[in-house]
Protein backbone atom coordinates (compact mmCIF):
# COMPACT_ATOMS: atom_id res chain seq x y z
CA UNK A 1 0.00 0.00 0.00
CA UNK A 2 1.57 3.38 -1.14
CA UNK A 3 1.79 5.28 1.95
CA UNK A 4 -0.94 8.57 1.10
CA UNK A 5 -3.28 5.33 1.00
CA UNK A 6 -2.08 4.46 3.87
CA UNK A 7 -2.46 7.81 5.92
CA UNK A 8 -5.86 8.13 4.84
CA UNK A 9 -6.52 4.47 5.74
CA UNK A 10 -5.34 5.65 9.36
CA UNK A 11 -7.36 8.63 9.35
CA UNK A 12 -10.51 6.95 8.52
CA UNK A 13 -9.85 4.22 11.26
CA UNK A 14 -9.60 7.28 14.06
CA UNK A 15 -12.54 9.00 13.30
CA UNK A 16 -14.30 5.71 13.89
CA UNK A 17 -12.48 4.98 17.13
CA UNK A 18 -13.77 8.42 18.25
CA UNK A 19 -16.88 8.03 17.50
CA UNK A 20 -17.41 4.78 19.36
CA UNK A 21 -14.34 3.44 21.27
CA UNK A 22 -16.19 -0.64 20.68
CA UNK A 23 -15.53 0.07 16.73
CA UNK A 24 -12.70 -1.79 16.85
CA UNK A 25 -14.05 -4.88 18.08
CA UNK A 26 -16.36 -4.50 15.32
CA UNK A 27 -14.02 -4.92 12.27
CA UNK A 28 -14.50 -1.95 10.76
CA UNK A 29 -14.35 -1.77 6.88
CA UNK A 30 -10.72 -0.72 5.36
CA UNK A 31 -10.23 0.57 2.11
CA UNK A 32 -9.33 -1.85 -0.50
CA UNK A 33 -6.92 -0.97 -2.81
CA UNK A 34 -6.50 -1.69 -6.29
CA UNK A 35 -4.71 -1.18 -9.41
CA UNK A 36 -4.48 2.91 -10.24
CA UNK A 37 -6.04 3.01 -13.15
CA UNK A 38 -6.61 6.39 -15.17
CA UNK A 39 -9.72 7.53 -16.26
CA UNK A 40 -9.63 8.43 -19.93
CA UNK A 41 -12.19 9.21 -22.81
CA UNK A 42 -13.33 6.95 -25.38
CA UNK A 43 -9.96 8.43 -27.37
CA UNK A 44 -8.12 6.99 -24.66
CA UNK A 45 -7.33 10.51 -23.59
CA UNK A 46 -7.33 11.69 -19.95
CA UNK A 47 -10.31 12.69 -18.31
CA UNK A 48 -9.85 16.25 -16.94
CA UNK A 49 -11.72 16.93 -13.76
CA UNK A 50 -12.55 20.71 -15.24
CA UNK A 51 -13.88 19.23 -17.89
CA UNK A 52 -16.88 17.12 -16.34
CA UNK A 53 -20.27 18.41 -17.04
CA UNK A 54 -22.06 18.82 -13.99
CA UNK A 55 -25.26 16.42 -13.33
CA UNK A 56 -24.12 14.39 -15.83
CA UNK A 57 -24.37 10.42 -15.70
CA UNK A 58 -21.11 8.74 -17.07
CA UNK A 59 -19.60 5.49 -16.24
CA UNK A 60 -16.37 3.58 -16.17
CA UNK A 61 -15.89 -0.02 -15.17
CA UNK A 62 -13.67 -0.69 -12.32
CA UNK A 63 -12.02 -3.09 -10.43
CA UNK A 64 -12.93 -5.52 -12.98
CA UNK A 65 -13.96 -5.31 -16.55
CA UNK A 66 -17.61 -6.41 -16.01
CA UNK A 67 -18.19 -4.51 -13.13
CA UNK A 68 -19.84 -0.79 -13.84
CA UNK A 69 -19.34 2.52 -11.61
CA UNK A 70 -21.35 6.18 -11.94
CA UNK A 71 -18.69 8.91 -12.54
CA UNK A 72 -19.95 12.34 -10.93
CA UNK A 73 -19.84 15.79 -10.98
CA UNK A 74 -22.32 17.07 -7.92
CA UNK A 75 -21.45 20.81 -8.86
CA UNK A 76 -21.35 21.18 -5.09
CA UNK A 77 -19.45 20.07 -2.41
CA UNK A 78 -19.87 16.89 -0.84
CA UNK A 79 -20.10 16.27 2.81
CA UNK A 80 -17.26 15.16 4.03
CA UNK A 81 -16.13 11.97 6.64
CA UNK A 82 -19.72 10.57 6.63
CA UNK A 83 -20.16 7.54 9.20
CA UNK A 84 -21.97 4.61 7.01
CA UNK A 85 -22.33 1.16 7.94
CA UNK A 86 -22.42 -2.23 5.80
CA UNK A 87 -25.63 -4.55 5.21
CA UNK A 88 -23.66 -6.72 8.00
CA UNK A 89 -22.97 -3.87 9.86
CA UNK A 90 -19.30 -3.08 9.95
CA UNK A 91 -19.02 1.01 10.20
CA UNK A 92 -16.48 2.77 8.12
CA UNK A 93 -15.83 6.39 6.89
CA UNK A 94 -16.60 7.66 3.56
CA UNK A 95 -14.24 11.08 3.58
CA UNK A 96 -15.72 13.16 0.24
CA UNK A 97 -15.58 14.19 -3.13
CA UNK A 98 -12.19 15.02 -5.00
CA UNK A 99 -11.47 17.65 -7.14
CA UNK A 100 -10.87 21.69 -6.85
CA UNK A 101 -14.66 21.75 -5.10
CA UNK A 102 -14.61 18.32 -3.56
CA UNK A 103 -17.40 17.86 -6.03
CA UNK A 104 -16.49 14.91 -7.92
CA UNK A 105 -17.55 11.07 -6.83
CA UNK A 106 -17.64 7.69 -7.87
CA UNK A 107 -19.55 4.78 -6.62
CA UNK A 108 -20.46 0.77 -8.01
CA UNK A 109 -23.23 1.24 -10.23
CA UNK A 110 -24.66 -2.19 -8.84
CA UNK A 111 -27.49 -1.83 -6.76
CA UNK A 112 -27.14 -2.83 -3.00
CA UNK A 113 -30.50 -4.54 -2.98
CA UNK A 114 -31.29 -6.86 -6.31
CA UNK A 115 -28.02 -5.89 -8.35
CA UNK A 116 -29.65 -4.54 -10.93
CA UNK A 117 -27.00 -2.32 -13.01
CA UNK A 118 -26.31 -0.58 -16.46
CA UNK A 119 -26.17 -2.84 -19.28
CA UNK A 120 -25.87 -1.58 -22.88
CA UNK A 121 -29.39 -1.95 -23.87
CA UNK A 122 -31.02 -0.47 -20.47
CA UNK A 123 -30.13 1.23 -17.05
CA UNK A 124 -32.95 1.17 -14.31
CA UNK A 125 -30.59 3.01 -11.83
CA UNK A 126 -28.90 6.55 -12.53
CA UNK A 127 -28.12 10.00 -11.06
CA UNK A 128 -30.67 12.17 -11.28
CA UNK A 129 -29.97 15.71 -11.38
CA UNK A 130 -31.98 18.35 -9.80
CA UNK A 131 -34.54 19.26 -12.89
CA UNK A 132 -35.29 15.37 -13.54
CA UNK A 133 -37.79 14.54 -10.11
CA UNK A 134 -40.14 12.79 -10.18
CA UNK A 135 -42.79 10.51 -8.56
CA UNK A 136 -40.52 8.31 -7.15
CA UNK A 137 -37.07 9.72 -7.33
CA UNK A 138 -36.02 12.77 -5.51
CA UNK A 139 -33.25 15.00 -7.66
CA UNK A 140 -29.57 15.13 -6.50
CA UNK A 141 -29.90 11.35 -5.84
CA UNK A 142 -29.03 7.89 -7.55
CA UNK A 143 -32.07 6.19 -7.75
CA UNK A 144 -32.73 2.67 -8.90
CA UNK A 145 -36.13 1.99 -10.52
CA UNK A 146 -36.25 -2.00 -10.28
CA UNK A 147 -37.61 -0.95 -6.18
CA UNK A 148 -36.83 2.11 -6.06
CA UNK A 149 -33.93 2.14 -3.44
CA UNK A 150 -32.63 5.40 -3.35
CA UNK A 151 -28.82 6.77 -2.58
CA UNK A 152 -28.03 10.21 -1.38
CA UNK A 153 -24.07 10.70 -3.41
CA UNK A 154 -23.35 13.55 -1.68
CA UNK A 155 -23.07 11.77 1.50
CA UNK A 156 -21.22 8.50 0.49
CA UNK A 157 -24.59 7.19 -1.59
CA UNK A 158 -26.25 6.59 2.12
CA UNK A 159 -29.62 4.98 1.67
CA UNK A 160 -32.33 8.00 1.52
CA UNK A 161 -35.40 5.11 0.88
CA UNK A 162 -36.59 2.26 -0.62
CA UNK A 163 -35.47 -1.44 0.20
CA UNK A 164 -31.51 -1.61 0.03
CA UNK A 165 -29.99 -2.38 3.03
CA UNK A 166 -26.57 -0.52 2.47
CA UNK A 167 -24.91 2.28 0.84
CA UNK A 168 -23.10 1.72 -2.83
CA UNK A 169 -19.90 0.86 -2.34
CA UNK A 170 -17.65 3.70 -2.91
CA UNK A 171 -15.14 4.19 -5.20
CA UNK A 172 -11.67 5.85 -4.08
CA UNK A 173 -11.13 8.27 -6.48
CA UNK A 174 -7.63 10.52 -6.59
CA UNK A 175 -7.76 14.11 -8.53
CA UNK A 176 -3.72 15.25 -9.61
CA UNK A 177 -3.82 19.31 -9.71
CA UNK A 178 -1.15 19.67 -11.79
CA UNK A 179 -3.03 17.83 -14.46
CA UNK A 180 -6.08 17.90 -13.22
CA UNK A 181 -6.49 14.10 -14.35
CA UNK A 182 -8.62 11.53 -12.50
CA UNK A 183 -7.91 8.20 -11.13
CA UNK A 184 -9.52 5.07 -9.77
CA UNK A 185 -7.49 3.25 -6.65
CA UNK A 186 -10.13 1.25 -5.05
CA UNK A 187 -13.24 0.75 -3.34
CA UNK A 188 -14.73 1.57 0.38
CA UNK A 189 -17.91 -0.06 2.15
CA UNK A 190 -19.71 -3.16 0.77
CA UNK A 191 -18.94 -4.82 -1.76
CA UNK A 192 -21.36 -6.99 -4.15
CA UNK A 193 -18.55 -8.00 -6.91
CA UNK A 194 -18.86 -11.67 -6.16
CA UNK A 195 -22.43 -11.94 -5.53
CA UNK A 196 -23.02 -9.93 -9.16
CA UNK A 197 -20.24 -12.09 -10.99
CA UNK A 198 -22.52 -14.98 -9.99
CA UNK A 199 -25.91 -13.60 -10.89
CA UNK A 200 -25.27 -12.32 -13.98
CA UNK A 201 -22.49 -14.87 -15.47
CA UNK A 202 -24.12 -15.82 -18.52
CA UNK A 203 -25.45 -12.26 -19.03
CA UNK A 204 -21.63 -10.56 -18.81
CA UNK A 205 -20.25 -13.63 -21.15
CA UNK A 206 -23.28 -12.14 -23.68
CA UNK A 207 -22.26 -8.41 -22.99
CA UNK A 208 -18.15 -8.56 -23.49
CA UNK A 209 -17.79 -11.14 -25.42
CA UNK A 210 -15.68 -12.96 -23.36
CA UNK A 211 -15.97 -15.02 -20.19
CA UNK A 212 -13.27 -14.03 -18.85
CA UNK A 213 -13.15 -9.96 -19.65
CA UNK A 214 -15.58 -9.52 -16.66
CA UNK A 215 -13.76 -10.62 -14.04
CA UNK A 216 -10.38 -9.57 -14.97
CA UNK A 217 -8.99 -6.69 -13.10
CA UNK A 218 -8.67 -3.56 -14.69
CA UNK A 219 -4.97 -2.19 -14.77
CA UNK A 220 -3.72 1.20 -15.50
CA UNK A 221 -6.88 2.97 -17.51
CA UNK A 222 -10.70 2.40 -18.23
CA UNK A 223 -12.89 4.34 -19.97
CA UNK A 224 -15.29 6.82 -19.29
CA UNK A 225 -18.70 7.36 -21.20
CA UNK A 226 -21.77 9.46 -21.09
CA UNK A 227 -24.29 7.22 -19.27
CA UNK A 228 -26.53 8.50 -22.51
CA UNK A 229 -24.46 6.88 -25.13
CA UNK A 230 -22.91 3.46 -23.25
CA UNK A 231 -26.92 2.16 -22.87
CA UNK A 232 -29.76 2.67 -25.74
CA UNK A 233 -32.47 3.47 -22.59
CA UNK A 234 -32.11 5.44 -19.54
CA UNK A 235 -35.30 4.32 -17.50
CA UNK A 236 -36.78 7.13 -16.23
CA UNK A 237 -39.52 6.79 -13.13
Amino acid sequence: MERRHFMKACAAGALLAAADPQVLAAQAVSPRYYARALLVDPEDKPIRASTLAAGTNYIFHYPFGGTPCFLLDLGRPTQRDVRLKTASGQAYVWTGGVGPRRSIVAYSAICAHKLAYPTKQISFISYRSASEGSTFARPNMIHCCAEHSEYDPASGARVVGGPADQPLAAILLEHDPATDWLYAVGTLGGELFDEFFRKYDFRLVLEHGSDTLPKTPVTRATRVTELAHYCEQRVRC
